[in-house]
């Protein structure tokens, strides 16, 4: 998954702080909205995969103190900190072998070679940092590094997995 070099140095900055609370960072992404600048930080309890909303009120505070002291943002800009949700993006290698079995959407930079660049199926785990998706045209296989955006599909059977974790 690509993500940007500021990204990463906010990744860096608010890993330690979100670690040192308990959670894990998910996903950091700077983007604009309206015209300002947009942070979002996504955080879960590596036990259950959520995060309450105290607990996001709580790890906001903490991030933003951190980000304030490295100031790696140039101009204002907005901080939502959040769970990834039921339906969460996947984008880490971990994500798709802990959500192995469970239906998801996978879309690459580039088509393969099939002209094909976006998926849709039950993730089969990895293969070093290749991700196997069976489809309805049969198993495909994805380089980590060649993917845009991945996330999982809610359907009755992903609600159940989420509560069995909980």
């Amino acid at each position: 998954m690509k993500i940007t070099p500021l990204e990463r140095k906010i990744a860096d900055i608010a890993a330690p702080v979100i670690q040192d609370r308990g959670f894990e960072l998910v996903c950091v992404h700077m983007t604009s909205e309206n015209g300002a600048q947009l942070l979002r930080i996504m955080a879960e309890d590596p036990a259950t995969g959520n995060l309450g909303i105290d607990d996001c009120a709580v790890l906001s505070k903490a991030v933003s103190v951190a980000l304030d002291v490295e100031d790696p943002i140039k101009g204002t800009y907005r901080l939502e900190l959040s769970s990834p949700g039921i339906d969460r993006p996947l984008v880490r290698l971990k994500d798709f072998e802990t959500y192995t079995g469970l239906e998801a959407k996978l879309e690459m930079d580039m088509p393969d070679e099939n002209g094909q660049k976006r998926f849709r199926g039950r993730l089969k785990g990895l293969e070093g940092e290749t991700i196997r998706l069976e489809t309805d045209q049969g198993e495909v296989d994805i380089p980590f590094g060649a993917l845009a955006k991945a996330k999982l599909v809610l359907t009755d059977e992903l609600i159940q997995a989420t509560a069995k974790r909980t």
